[in-house]
């Protein structure tokens, strides 16, 4: 495989987590650079970890997990996304708002924005791709983009206000639901 198809993949792979984490910029009270930094290794890490599982898995569990992993991602964002915006409805009742620095939230995200690069670890081993040069690549790209999404979501909420909480929501349950409609083949 062409090394730019490997840049395409992995940028690709990326949208999600980069998507998420601007939200998670939207949500996080007083963004600093351990949160990219934290946001970014995670997203990177688990969208690095996921080609080599499913390279590792093969052809034998494809078929199960080809059934679930929509559905897994899209619950799990789906989740995490209603919870934000109930919270910012209900003017969080005394509990912090949704935090993706926290690490159950970070571990949430980072999972459901990486199923998918479990099906391209499939995939490359199937085309007998070198595994280290694209799960580096992958997780590299993935670091930079996450870590940069969180201070974009971080400078969108300075200039939109209380309701940036419901917006952050609003983006996971839609990432959740376009990934579960893609897989479903609802979508093109």
């Amino acid at each position: 495989m062409a090394f730019y198809t490997l840049i395409l993949i992995a940028i690709g792979l990326s949208m999600d987590a980069l998507a998420v984490s601007i939200s998670s910029g939207l949500s996080i009270p007083e963004v600093n650079r351990s949160h990219g930094l934290r946001i970014g290794f995670s997203f990177g890490l688990f969208q690095a970890v996921m080609p080599v599982i499913g390279w590792l898995a093969g052809t034998t569990l494809r078929v199960y997990i080809e059934r679930v992993d929509h559905w897994i991602a899209f619950c799990l964002l789906a989740l995490v996304g209603a919870r934000m915006i109930y919270e910012a409805l209900t003017g969080h009742d005394g509990h912090s708002p949704v935090n993706a620095s926290e690490p159950k939230v970070l571990l949430l995200l980072s999972l459901a924005t990486s199923i998918d690069a479990m099906a391209v670890g499939l995939s490359f081993a199937l085309l007998h791709v070198p595994l280290f040069p694209a799960v580096l690549i992958i997780g590299v790209t993935t670091f930079l983009f996450s870590g940069a999404g969180v201070y974009l979501g971080k400078r969108a909420a300075a200039h939109t206000g209380k309701y940036v909480e419901i917006l952050g929501g609003l983006i996971l349950i839609g990432i959740g639901l376009k990934i579960l409609l893609e897989h479903l083949q609802l979508l093109p």
